[in-house]
Order: structure tokens, then sequence, then C-alpha cells
């Protein structure tokens, strides 16, 4: 037990680094709605026994409705298919490396929308070179047509969304102190709810089809991408602190990029490489201002620390 934390570090950092594979195996054969009504349902699944095991529900919770409403559609549904619509149009390699912006877009929210939250030169250069890497990716001024600028885009919608969801958390959610694992399960529940309403379903099965995008999908994206990561998010907290567990957000890009480029076959260009190299460098110039890198690390870390 003595380095469990440690490997569930390491393997909540190749989970969520793999999702991005997975997604796009997925997009072969449904839509993006569909691809993320099926992670949000599988991934529901252990996060309410999660839940109920906790006893962490309870029917008063439903007088704070409209802000898990909110949260489900920013932190879920939103957020989540804007992902997979980006990840269908680019190099999985690639969109992990965009997802791993996700801090430098909750700074801007923050930064916008929370009066508390002050920018300075460090932060500047730090959004500088963060929306320099995502330029230097997206390359508006090739005509080669490596990667796709709506992908881009659909990338930097979903940052935006799960950056303000932090936000909105913070100045919102987080004073409730809920139990996270209550905040989690009202977050994704609604969340599917709004995805089985809204999502046309029509050749969903077709997914049975790919032996590996089924299984990829069903427990790499929904039950251990979602569910999984969710739970082993809280163990690190409760053990490693909320600080060091959200370092482990900063795992992703990478271990997606070794899996696009060497598992996947996907070419990463040079220039992809600097990339990076300035997406990680603009992350690091934001440090002082901390956001972890899931919906709910926040208001999990401020329930810990609420008295009994």
């Amino acid at each position: 037990m003595k380095y469990l934390p440690a490997t569930v570090y390491v393997l909540l950092a190749l989970v969520w680094g793999s999702n991005f594979i997975f997604v796009k195996w997925a997009a072969e054969s449904i839509t993006p709605a569909q691809i993320t009504l099926l992670r949000v349902l599988f991934g529901f699944v252990p996060v309410l026994i999660f839940a109920l095991a906790r006893r962490a529900l309870s029917w008063s919770h439903l007088r704070h409705l409209h802000h898990f409403v909110v949260m489900a559609l920013l932190a879920t549904a939103v957020y989540y298919y804007a992902f997979a619509a980006g990840t269908a149009l680019l190099p999985s390699g690639v969109a992990g490396m965009l997802g791993g912006a996700i801090p430098l877009f909750t700074f801007l929210c923050a930064w916008i929308f929370l009066k508390e939250e002050t920018i300075g030169a460090r932060q500047v250069v730090g959004i500088l070179l963060g929306l320099g890497g995502i330029i230097l990716i997206a390359a508006p001024w090739s005509s080669d047509g490596q990667i796709a600028p709506l992908g881009v885009a659909w990338m930097i919608g979903g940052a935006l969304s799960v950056g303000s969801s932090f936000v909105y958390a913070r100045r919102f959610v987080t004073p409730l102190r809920l139990p996270a694992a209550a905040l989690t399960t009202y977050q994704i529940g609604l969340g599917l709810l709004f995805l089985l309403l809204f999502t046309d379903r029509s050749g969903i099965e077709a997914l049975l089809g790919d032996r590996r995008a089924s299984v990829g999908l069903v427990l790499g994206l929904g039950l251990c991408g979602t569910g999984f990561a969710y739970i082993a998010y809280y163990y690190l907290i409760d053990r490693l602190g909320a600080v060091t567990a959200s370092s482990v957000t900063y795992l992703p890009p990478i271990v997606a990029l070794f899996i696009g480029v060497v598992l996947a076959g996907e070419d990463i260009t040079p220039a992809t490489g600097a990339a990076v190299v300035l997406i990680f460098a603009g992350v690091a110039c934001l440090q002082r201002f901390k956001l972890p890198g899931a919906a709910v690390v926040a208001l999990a870390a401020v329930r810990r620390r609420a008295p009994r």
C-alpha cells in the first residue's frame, strides 16, 4: 500500500492520455455526439456507485439544481462533445496536446470573470506562449491541410467550456461545501440526461462492428477514462493533497503524443513539437494561479478542509 498513491497517479495519467486515441477509433464508426453519450453513460455508472457507497447523495441538494445544470453543460456535455468533435478531425496526439492548454484557458476565464484574479508580466508571457503554441499547431498560413482548423477550434471551445466551469464552480458551487462525490454524480447524471434528449442515436450500433473501438470507448473512455478517473482523483487528493494531485493533469498530453506517434503511427512535425514546448512553458508561467485540471478537484479539496 506504500506505493499505491504513486501507482494511481501514473495510472490516471495513462488513462487520461489514452482517451484521445479511443475517441479517434470510435469516430470511425459513430458521431462525436454519440461518442460523448456513450462515454458519459459508462462513466456515470462507477461514479454513481461510488457516491451511493459514500452515502453522499441527498434530496436536500436539489435546491442547488440550477448550479448542477450549469456544471453539467460546461464541464460534461459541451466539454466532452467539443473534445470528441475536435479529436475526430485531428491526429490524436495533436488533440491531446491541445487538451494540455486547458489551464491556459482556465486562467483567462478566471482573469475575466473573477475580480480577485490579477494579471502580471509573468501571466502575460504565459498566455502569449500558450497561444503561440496553439497557433503553431493550427498553422493558418499552411496550405497542406495536415491540421484541420475546425478541429483546433473545437478543442479550444472545449478548453474554454471546462475553463469557465472552474470559474463558475469556484464562485457559486464551492461555497456550498457539498460532497465532491455528490457534485460529480449530479454533474455527470444531468449531462447524461441532456445528451440522451438531444443526441441522434441512429446508427450508434455501428460501433459494435469494430471490436477495438467498442472496447476502447466502453472500457477505456467510459468506465476508466471518466468513472475511474474521477474516483482516482478523489483518492489522490485525499492522500497527496489537491496541489500535488492536480499536477497529474500535465502528463496526459505527453502520453497522448507518445501513443499517437509510437503506437498509432501519426506524423508529428518539428513545428508541432515546438508547439508542445510553448504550451507547456505557457502553463508553467501560470502556476501562480492554481486551478486543478478536473471539474471538481477544487470542490473536493474544499470539502476535505470543511469542518465536520
